[in-house]
């Protein structure tokens, strides 16, 4: 019978409180195949899909890849365990050409033959069905694995598929993630998940500045997003009023600086809406004129909930590689502008002080803007 090997990451570090992870997780790998007739079993440290419809093969590899806690597959022959049944999968995953080894792992040490005899007797059966092959203990070109099992079976694999490793969603908390159409904020989103945060989203949209094509490119980023989070929703603000506000009211070199704390006052309000305990952004340490230490610690002024900044040691040619991977690259690269990328003062501060930012701030109405702002949000559930 053709199975599929779950191997999980670094649940296995958990001691007592791992059966609420592996309870995640194996909730997890259910969701996302949930579209495909299947059977999802646990045995010991790993679960095996069993009774699929192997025209949907690929699919669900692709989709438990994805799923954040997985650390690895491999498509595998179940076998009684039975030297000749063994034998005969073992053929069926050894290669054509060049070198190989044989991998036995023994976790039922009731079989009677040892691990090493078993790979070596198995190995001479490969080699006389091809005597062309060449075995290579040390670095060999294929590697075929018999895994005995305690229950009277054997999978036999050659190939073994990465997957993401992290944390299952859902045993991290919960946080909102500030996502605009930059490179960023989707890796940021992708980074906290990948930790076991469950994610929502917010967007700030200042139509009819921005357009509606840059809300929908958030919203397809989103999407994309949601292959690795598994849910997800977009609260869509109006930040309109608060940047005309800030653009008729406030010094052109503080604009950034004062809508970033405005952004931050909304992303923190709507956490505490959706019972959320953190906000998470894409910034990245002196990036910009906004992610200077003195901005950074303008904006965290206004916040009380922890602020998680995933990206703040990487370079932005780390943040593109990361993206590229998880597809969201090309999509945030498609030329609609955000609300972050109008007004753009000629030369915004860039060590902003707290007691200037805070004098300058005092111009505006903040309660009165905020909450206008927070009866604009549109939810946005990503089918």
């Amino acid at each position: 019978m053709k199975v599929i090997i779950i191997r999980y990451s670094e649940i296995h570090l958990k001691g007592n409180n791992r059966e609420f992870f592996e309870s995640a997780l194996i909730s997890n790998i259910k969701s996302v195949i949930k579209d495909y007739p299947c059977e999802v079993s646990r045995s010991n440290a790993r679960y095996v899909i069993r009774n699929f419809d192997e025209t949907y093969l690929e699919d669900i590899i692709d989709a438990v890849k994805n799923v954040f806690g997985v650390h690895s597959l491999s498509v595998a022959e179940e076998v009684p365990t039975d030297m000749k049944q063994i034998s005969a999968a073992a053929l069926s995953f050894a290669p054509a050409f060049g070198t190989f080894k044989v991998n036995t792992n023994r976790a039922d040490k009731r079989f009677p033959i040892p691990s090493m005899e078993v790979s070596a007797e198995i190995g001479g059966d490969i080699l006389e069905a091809n005597p062309s092959l060449k075995v290579d203990l040390f670095h060999p070109d294929h590697t075929v694995y018999i895994d005995i099992r305690e229950n009277g079976k054997t999978f036999v694999y050659g190939e073994t598929i990465k997957a993401v490793n992290g944390m299952p969603v859902g045993t991290g908390g919960k946080g909102i993630v500030m996502l605009s159409g930059g490179i960023d904020s989707p890796v940021a989103a992708y980074m906290m998940a990948k930790r076991g945060m469950t994610l929502r989203a917010v967007h700030f949209h200042s139509f009819p500045y921005t357009s509606m094509q840059a809300r929908q490119k958030v919203l397809d980023l989103a999407k994309i997003i949601k292959k690795y989070t598994l849910h997800m929703t977009v609260d869509v603000v109006s930040f309109t009023e608060i940047q005309t506000a800030i653009h008729e009211k406030c010094p052109e070199e503080y604009m950034i600086t004062i809508m970033r704390r405005f952004m931050m006052r909304i992303a923190e309000r709507i956490a505490s809406m959706r019972g959320a305990g953190a906000v998470i952004t894409g910034e990245s340490l002196g990036q910009v004129a906004s992610q200077t230490l003195e901005s950074i610690t303008s904006t965290n002024s206004v916040a009380t909930l922890p602020v998680f900044r995933p990206l703040i040691g990487f370079d932005k040619d780390e943040i593109i590689e990361i993206s590229k991977k998880i597809g969201t690259y090309e999509t945030s690269i498609l030329p609609y502008e955000d609300c972050c990328t109008i007004f753009l003062p000629k030369r915004p501060v860039t060590k902003p002080r707290l007691e200037s930012v805070i004098k300058v701030e005092s111009v505006l109405d903040v309660d009165t803007l905020v909450e206008n702002a927070l009866n604009s949000v549109e939810s946005v559930v990503i089918d």
